[in-house]
């Protein structure tokens, strides 16, 4: 092996404790950077690795010791590195570093990081056994030390409040030994783990979670794991290890919440959402043109379907194309699911076709959907009231089909003066049209022409078809027939139409035995499944896509779904005391806690740090009561340098 060192003499010692005793002579030691030729044992390959290095004479001996692993991805240029070890040097000893001008912003980056990995190697003096503390009595001596106030500076500011609640609800999940179960090595899992966090914390792409991993927080402290280190493509990966094993981890984690919060799975929640890609997409199969719910329909889009638990918790995805036909995924999803015999199904009325809805029956489930029948009645004289969770009444009126099913035509209050407030908008606009093609006849330049007068009046019944419906028109023609000389119109409401009941939706339902108020409970818990998507969408990253290959673009989605596992959990358990807070109120809140270390001279000229947590504020501490959080998330780390 051939090694090439460039080396600098430090006026100060690192880690070497060496002292002058009677003829004994020792040398300051010398802090180099060692690059090292070998050969992969597997290949044969070459390829160089880079140590941070340590020498020391003792009398006759010279005592090197490796103090960092730097890698073989080690980068920076020869001519930095006795700047770099220099900078190093200085910032261990706590002393403002005098960058070297031939000391690139990336290795003054890498002289924080290096430096930074040096302390947090030393043994903490909060956490030596006695007979260490006794041994190193003179080099620790204790808690209370003689300090220079205005060397104070604090360091490396990391985010550390919502991983630290992420990582303890992982934990309870048995997440990282399932992982390992699965056969994912630590470096793998460390990767898993800072996707799914990351999407929890900082949502974005892989990439921007790689650099906020880098940058920006403490994960890594939390788990034992230098990201700084990390290869972009481990997290790409670690993102297609999750996809694949997706069946064995949403089917552990749902047992997992089963046992966690104690529910009994009744109700299945299904419904499909999509999103759009950045850029054309090319090469992903399952990109296509479609209807966007996020009115972005001019970029491909892809399809995520999902079967939740009433209690919210999903119970399978599936990736679909973003053209799918929402019925047809229908039995796709719900085969194999296990839900017991006699489930309930709710879902609403795209997916609920007659082939799907026979299918259900045939399969032993029931089912609660909204009606896809045009024709609603309601007579206030024969609905019961149910009082909704927002203290409003609802109204239901019970019909039994020739199907056997159990019709409730349900009024809402709210949805009635929504409803008139749209209706009220598409009659205005209709009635401008036809105020304005009206008037346009007996102007010069009016427009009088029967084909384009139809014409018009053609886009206009399209564009307010909801108001439309209950207009007659009629166009009075000239002799010739081409010319029209008057228009006029009446409105006469459609009866069973929605202007003609206003507020009133219908649902249709097997379960004919129950009372109107469980089986109205049972249709709203499908507001659960639109919170879900709203908060994959706003608060976890599922929008836009930004990859470009098949199994990238189902593992940014799947780490989403596995994300928002985690954050429903921790909303459950606090909501059960009080806070009912969004995700993004909670993750603001939590994210106010940092870790950082604070670093001090001493009299003598030696150097203390102290890395641990800010103190939570008052609403941080109640979060950490309930989620049974410790409130200095990484301990703390004492080191005499």
């Amino acid at each position: 092996m051939l090694d090439v060192a460039w080396k600098v003499k430090c006026s100060a010692i690192i880690f070497c404790n060496f002292r002058s005793t009677g003829a004994l002579f020792v040398q300051h030691p010398v802090v180099f950077i060692r690059r090292t030729q070998t050969r992969n044992r597997t290949s044969g390959e070459p390829y160089a690795t880079h140590r941070l290095v340590e020498s020391c004479r003792v009398g006759s001996a010279v005592k090197q010791t490796t103090l960092l692993n730097l890698g073989s991805h080690f980068d920076l240029p020869q001519q930095e590195w006795p700047a770099l070890a220099k900078s190093i040097e200085e910032l261990v000893r706590g002393q403002q570093p005098m960058f070297d001008a031939t000391l690139s912003e990336t290795g003054q980056a890498l002289a924080q990081r290096y430096a930074a990995q040096l302390i947090a190697l030393r043994p903490s003096a909060a956490a030596v056994t006695a007979a260490q503390a006794a041994k190193a009595a003179v080099d620790e001596p204790g808690r209370f030390q003689e300090v220079d106030l205005d060397s104070l500076e604090m360091v490396r500011p990391r985010s550390v409040g919502v991983e630290h609640a992420a990582v303890s609800t992982m934990r309870q999940y048995g997440l990282q030994d399932k992982l390992a179960e699965l056969g994912l090595n630590r470096p793998q899992i460390a990767a898993a783990i800072g996707n799914i966090v990351g999407r929890m914390a900082h949502p974005g792409s892989e990439l921007a979670t790689h650099a906020w991993l880098q940058q920006r927080s403490a994960l890594g402290e939390l788990i034992g794991f230098d990201f700084e280190s990390m290869d972009l493509n481990r997290l790409y990966r670690a993102s297609d290890a999750l996809y694949k094993h997706r069946e064995a981890l949403q089917e552990h984690l749902f047992g997992q919440a089963q046992s966690i919060l104690g529910f009994v799975p009744t109700i299945t929640l299904y419904d499909l959402t999509n999103t759009y890609f950045e850029g054309i997409a090319a090469g992903v199969k399952k990109a296509k043109r479609g209807h966007s719910k996020e009115k972005r329909s001019d970029c491909p889009l892809v399809t995520l379907a999902m079967a939740l638990d009433g209690s919210g918790f999903p119970r399978r995805s599936r990736v679909f194309a973003g053209n799918a036909s929402e019925p047809a995924t229908l039995e796709d999803m719900l085969t194999g699911l296990g839900a017991p015999s006699g489930a309930t199904v709710v879902m609403d009325a795209g997916i609920a076709t007659e082939t799907n809805l026979t299918w259900l029956r045939a399969q032993g489930y029931h089912y609660v959907v909204v009606s896809k029948l045009r024709e609603r009645q309601f007579d206030p004289a024969l609905a019961t009231e149910v009082q909704s969770a927002g203290q409003a009444t609802i109204k239901i009126q019970r019909v039994l089909d020739a199907q056997g099913h159990a019709l409730l035509y349900c009024h809402s209050p709210a949805r009635e003066q929504k409803e008139r407030a749209i209706d009220a908008g598409k009659t205005a606009g209709f009635e401008a049209v036809l105020l304005k093609l009206q008037a346009g006849l007996s102007k010069p330049r009016g427009t009088r022409d029967v084909a384009k007068i139809m014409e018009r009046l053609g886009r206009a019944k399209q564009r307010y078809s909801r108001a439309a419906q209950h207009y007659q028109v009629e166009l009075t023609k000239d002799d010739s027939g081409t010319q029209v000389r008057a228009i006029a119109w009446t409105k006469r409401v459609k009866p069973g139409s929605a202007a003609a009941h206003p507020g009133v939706y219908c649902l249709r339902t097997t379960l004919v035995e129950l009372d109107n108020a469980t089986l109205w409970r049972s249709y709203t818990m499908l507001t659960n499944l639109e919170s879900v998507f709203r908060s994959l969408k706003t608060d976890l990253g599922l929008r836009p896509v930004f990859h470009q290959i098949d199994r990238r673009v189902e593992g940014h989605l799947f780490i989403s779904v596995l994300a928002y596992h985690f954050v429903h959990t921790m909303r459950l358990q606090l909501k059960a005391e009080g806070i009912d807070d969004s995700w993004e109120s909670l993750r603001q809140t939590l994210a106010t806690q940092r870790r950082v270390t604070a670093t001090l001279q001493r009299r003598d000229g030696r150097a203390v740090h102290v890395r641990k947590a800010t103190r939570p504020e008052p609403y941080h501490q109640r979060i950490n009561k309930i989620l049974a959080l410790d409130p200095n998330p990484g301990g703390t780390h004492r080191v005499l340098v």
